[in-house]
Parts: structure tokens; C-alpha cells; sequence
């Protein structure tokens, strides 16, 4: 019989909301202007937003003047993925988009380009991006005149890769390229800026740092690029760049949670412990399993693991009795419970991949989740066990 406490292990689906952000929040929630009204309620509600803005910007050490709400890391991303960025004064649409064959879903998807402007560019066994194939293809693309975009995400949301985006950023920039970086995972997790990162554009989502979810930001590298045809239009909010009434309290609690990851080494590397305990103790119990990309830098808090023979949705439906939440990849498509496109792109071994369940850890998570989740791991290795003897 499961515990009455449960153990949550799905932060990279979401993360549950810091109290700093929930006691920002309740304040937004008493405010009662529009922020975009000149009286002194409306000036109370810009106050939080601008409060806000700037903790977002100082998380990636940029101007808060190019930070720009939106409704989550979906819409930033459907935002940014868009032929007609425009950078001193260049008004000519991009012409294709290139993105990690391992990107999450809402990149993959393309956002406004056209199906036959898309390609995808390949990764290793690790799931690092192929960076002599995108230079070699920027070189080719360059030469016939067109105007690219590349978009590859700072971590992967499943197996916790962290991709060489300033390397990725050189060759775009080389290339004459616009450079879009997905840093939703990465935020938070690991030191991230726009200085190291290169990119021309980041986005992010607060209820990945702790944050409410339904709220996210884009951040632009330089005020000489820009979006030129927003995804939402209308009112003037957010400088004329994502129309809307603004979602104080979300944005508050935004802000608040960027505040507290931006000073979070320590808890960073307190999680990293958390996380190197836990595969420690897979690897000691099941020799066979298999942690993904154990070899490539990855963020300290996610572990992808598979053991031969193991069911992915068995063996979720098991933990989740165990009082353990876990998930097979994306919070997106885990709920049909299919086989990831990372690990397809990776190619890993279809059977072994069917049998991927991810562990993201977090803020809150502390020993006492890794000991729970030990135990329950014990219990579905022991049947796992059983089930294979019976079959031979």
C-alpha cells in the first residue's frame, strides 16, 4: 500500500510554485488597475510588471526595454519562429528554418514558417546537434542567397543535454543568420545569459523556475532585432510586440521566481547531489539500465532511464500507485504515454526507448524523495524480475 505522502519528481513538466511567487501573486491579486491606465491604480499594476520585467532581464543579464511578456514558452515560441524578423533595418523574410531534431514540440512545429521551409538538424548518440552538418549547410544555404533562421534549445527537456548553442550561435552569426534559443529547461537549472548563449532571441517559461504556469517571456539579444509581425495584435501592450491585456499576478509571480533562481547556485548544486544519489542507486540495483546521454553535459536535476523489457506506461501507472510522480518525456505527450522523437533522433534501440520514464528533480525535492523513489524502483525491479523468469 503507497504512503500518504506523495514524491514529486516531474519538475520538468512543472515545477510547483516557490513561495515567493505565490506571496507576489496574492499581492497582484488585491491590485485593481489596468497597467495600461494612466490613474494611480493603473500606474500600481505597471509597477509589478516593470518590477517584474527586470528580474526577468537580470536572469539573463539583459535590458529589461527587451524583455516582452508572453502566454507561456508555446506562444514565445509561435511568436518567434516567423519569417519576418527584422534586424538594422533588413525587412526581407527569412527563408528557411533550421531546428535540433530534438527540440520540443512547439519548436518543432515551426511556428509560422511554411512545412517545406523546415528542416531539422540532426544529433549524435548523445544528442548533441551535428555542428559540422549545420555548417556545412549554412554554407550551402548562404551561397543560394537565403536568409536562415536556426533555433536549438539550451537543454533538452527529457534528457537534460545541454546543447553547444554559443558554437551554434558562431556559425549562424557567421552565416548572416537569425539565432532563436529555447532556454525554458535551462533557466534556473544552470547559469544562463544571453552574453554566453549568443543568441539573438531566448524565451522562457516561469512555471519551469517555480513560476505560475501560463506565463512566459521572450528576450531579444540587442534593440537592433525585432520581430517585425507580432503573433497577437490589437492594443499597444508590451511596446506593440504581444497585444493583450497583461496577466498581472502571473507576471509578478514571474518575477518573483526569477528573483529567487537568479541567486540559486546553492540550490543547484544541492539538486545535482539529489540527482547523482539517485542514478547511483539505479545503477547499483539494475547494472542494465540505461541513463541517456549519461556522457553529455547535461542539467544537474534530470535523468532519462530505461531498463530492457520495461514498459513505460507500466511502469508510470506503477510508480504513481508507489505515491512517485514521474513521466515518459514531455509533459505534452506523456499522457499518450508514445515513444520520444529525442530518443528516435538519438537512435536508441525502438524496444529500449518504448521503456524511457524521466526523473526531474527540484526545488522542493530533498533526500527523502530519492529514498521513496529507491524503494519503489526496488519494487519494479523485483517484479520486472519475475515477469522475465516466468517467460523463459
Amino acid at each position: 500500500m503507497a504512503d500518504a505522502k506523495r514524491t514529486y519528481l516531474d519538475h520538468n513538466a512543472t515545477s510547483p510554485l516557490r513561495p515567493q511567487a505565490r506571496e507576489a501573486m496574492a499581492r497582484a491579486l488585491d491590485l485593481v488597475g489596468n497597467a495600461s491606465s494612466v490613474h494611480a491604480e493603473g500606474r500600481r499594476a505597471r509597477a509589478e510588471i516593470e518590477a517584474a520585467r527586470e528580474a526577468v532581464a537580470t536572469l539573463l543579464g539583459a535590458r529589461p526595454r527587451d524583455v516582452v511578456f508572453t502566454g507561456g514558452g508555446t506562444e514565445a515560441a509561435a511568436t518567434l519562429l516567423t519569417p519576418f524578423v527584422e534586424r538594422g533595418g533588413e525587412r526581407r523574410p527569412l527563408d528557411r528554418l533550421l531546428v535540433g531534431a530534438t527540440e520540443h514540440a512547439c519548436v518543432l512545429a515551426g511556428g509560422r514558417f511554411a512545412t517545406e521551409q523546415i528542416e531539422r538538424i540532426p544529433v549524435d548518440a548523445l544528442g548533441l546537434v551535428d555542428l559540422a552538418w549545420l555548417e556545412a549547410r549554412l554554407a550551402v544555404l548562404s551561397d543560394a542567397g537565403e536568409r536562415v533562421m536556426v533555433a536549438v534549445q539550451a537543454a533538452n527537456n527529457e534528457t537534460g543535454v545541454l546543447q553547444p548553442v554559443a558554437a551554434v550561435a558562431a556559425l549562424v552569426r557567421a552565416a548572416g543568420g537569425v539565432m532563436v534559443c529555447d532556454a525554458v529547461q535551462a533557466a534556473g537549472k544552470t547559469d544562463v545569459s544571453l552574453a554566453d548563449l549568443g543568441a539573438d532571441f531566448v524565451f522562457l517559461s516561469a512555471h519551469k523556475i517555480g513560476g505560475p504556469q501560463g506565463v512566459g517571456a521572450i528576450v531579444a539579444a540587442s534593440p537592433d532585432i525585432r520581430v517585425g509581425r507580432p503573433l497577437l495584435t490589437g492594443g499597444g501592450q508590451e511596446r506593440g510586440a504581444r497585444a493583450g491585456t497583461e496577466n498581472v499576478p502571473a507576471i509578478a509571480g514571474f518575477g518573483a521566481a526569477a528573483a529567487v533562481v537568479a541567486g540559486g547556485a546553492a540550490e543547484r548544486a544541492r539538486v545535482g547531489g539529489l540527482r547523482d544519489a539517485l542514478e547511483r542507486g539505479i545503477c547499483a540495483a539494475a547494472p542494465q539500465a540505461a541513463i541517456f546521454a549519461a556522457g553529455a553535459p547535461r542539467l544537474p536535476n534530470t535523468t532519462l532511464v530505461a531498463l530492457p523489457g520495461l514498459s513505460a506506461e507500466t511502469a508510470l501507472i506503477a510508480f504513481d500507485l508507489d505515491g512517485v510522480a514521474l513521466s515518459s518525456g514531455a509533459a505534452c505527450s506523456s499522457g499518450k504515454v508514445r515513444r520520444s522523437h529525442v530518443l528516435d533522433a538519438m537512435g536508441v534501440d525502438p524496444a529500449l526507448a518504448a521503456g524511457a520514464i524521466r526523473i526531474s528533480l527540484g526545488w522542493s525535492s530533498d533526500d527523502e524523495d530519492v529514498i521513496r523513489f529507491a524503494r519503489a524502483f526496488e519494487k519494479r525491479l523485483t517484479a520486472l524480475c519475475l515477469r522475465q523468469e516466468r517467460a523463459a
